[in-house]
């Protein structure tokens, strides 16, 4: 069978990263001649070594995508997937190693990336276009797409600095999808939208990667990683230890992730951007009736989940809200709602909260978590947590022999008689 042209081609490429030294970093043009002006000195690079204030963001990543593929990228925070989408962009520039892209690239690396904050939204949809290198024609053909998809209609003639982050969002997005690149790279934004706009997203890049278009997806979401991507790669501190197709790489990731949760800064913009952050979640885990942390229990055992939580406001009361997922299809299992604290929580002040499963009726697969952390009535918000923190997901098992004709998601208890 052949194989499709090349879209992308990455060779060997590193990236080293001087934090805080009087050293030159290897950057773009423009990052080395406003370096040069404030006295940095240009020193050897020796791969992959990590000395003070030398990181190596990436270490000879090496890869190709064929024209049509949806890839997605994933890995813990830091491990160096942003990077590499920032050179690929040509936001940033390798230290070394060489990149071939074939066709126009669209790229949204972050919120309201390539939009002129004082420059109206109208205004930014043409300026995003012409830097795409598209003719005024091409982008008034598409303007009408892109605002209806936006929907900020009402704010088209407003400047973008007024915009609230899900704005720039929506129309940084819209830009992104409907500009026609062959191309699309799409970073970890849609962390910040609602999820009503989430999931209008994720049919829209489904929609690119079924029309031939190449789409390379970072994303902590394993559920929008498995319903997109047909192959998966992980880069972990700046290497990549897998490649291969979606399912497959999905279970060794999930073994990565697991262990104690330290949530102290994990995240912690984005979170930031979603709640008001006056009460936060420090560490989550699974645990068996042991006390071990186990991410993975057969059908029928008992699982209790911990949440730590550390005050930073002073907070009147507090709810707890649970929202488990399917991994594979992203339905809503089951909610758990409950006021954990009736009385005020004074800030500084930290805790454990507990959430006992006495003998889980869930059947065998993989689940994600949502929970989050507010009021009373868990309407104001104070923390979130989901699969953007890097969160392993619950995996149930079972020795049943017919598993595969076993449906649903619980296992009601029945009793069958017969007369």
């Amino acid at each position: 069978m052949s194989r499709s042209p090349l879209a992308i081609k990455i060779d060997n490429v590193a990236k080293r990263y001087n934090l805080g030294s009087n050293v030159l970093d290897s950057g773009s043009l423009k990052e080395n001649v406003t370096a040069l002006f404030r006295g940095k000195k240009v020193e050897p690079n020796i791969e992959g070594v990590e000395t003070d204030g030398v990181h190596w963001a990436l270490k000879g990543v090496s890869f190709e995508v064929e024209e049509g593929e949806v890839v997605g990228i994933i890995g813990r925070n830091g491990a160096g997937k942003s990077t590499l989408l920032k050179i690929l962009s040509r936001v940033t520039a390798a230290t070394r190693g060489r990149i071939e892209v074939r066709g126009r690239m669209s790229s949204l690396l972050e919120v309201g990336t390539g939009f002129h904050p004082e420059l109206t939204g109208r205004e930014n949809i043409f300026l995003n276009g012409a830097i795409l290198g598209m003719k005024r024609w091409e982008i008034e053909k598409k303007f009408d797409e892109i605002v209806a998809f936006s929907e900020i209609d009402r704010f088209l003639d407003t400047p973008v600095k007024r915009y609230s982050s899900g704005m720039r969002v929506r129309l940084a997005f819209a830009v992104a999808a409907h500009l026609d690149p062959d191309i699309l790279v799409i970073d970890e934004v849609l962390a910040v939208g609602d999820g009503a706009f989430q999931k209008k997203c994720l049919g829209k890049l489904k929609e690119a990667g079924q029309g031939n278009r190449t789409v390379l997806f970072v994303s902590h979401s394993m559920q929008a990683v498995r319903a997109l991507c047909t192959r998966v790669i992980v880069v972990n501190e700046g290497e990549i230890i897998e490649d291969g197709p979606t399912d497959v790489v999905l279970s060794k990731y999930n073994r990565l992730l697991q262990g104690k949760r330290d949530l102290t800064q994990t995240n912690l913009k984005t979170r930031l951007m979603r709640t008001s952050g006056d009460l936060r979640f420090t560490g989550f885990r699974a645990l068996d009736s042991k006390g071990e942390i186990r991410w993975e229990f057969e059908a029928g055992e008992d699982i209790t989940l911990e949440l730590d939580y550390e005050a930073f406001k002073s907070v009147e009361s507090l709810g707890l809200y649970i929202l488990l997922n399917s991994a594979v299809s992203g339905e809503a299992v089951t909610t758990i709602k409950e006021v954990t604290h009736e009385s005020p929580i004074s800030a500084g002040q930290t805790g454990t909260i507990q959430v006992a499963l006495p003998g889980n009726p869930l059947r065998p697969g993989d689940y994600t978590f949502y929970i989050a952390a507010g009021d009373r009535h868990v309407e104001k918000l104070f923390d979130i947590i989901d699969e953007h923190l890097n969160l392993p997901w619950l995996t149930i098992t079972s020795e049943e022999r017919d598993i595969g004709k076993v449906k649903g998601y619980f296992s009601i208890p029945a009793k069958i008689s017969c007369r």
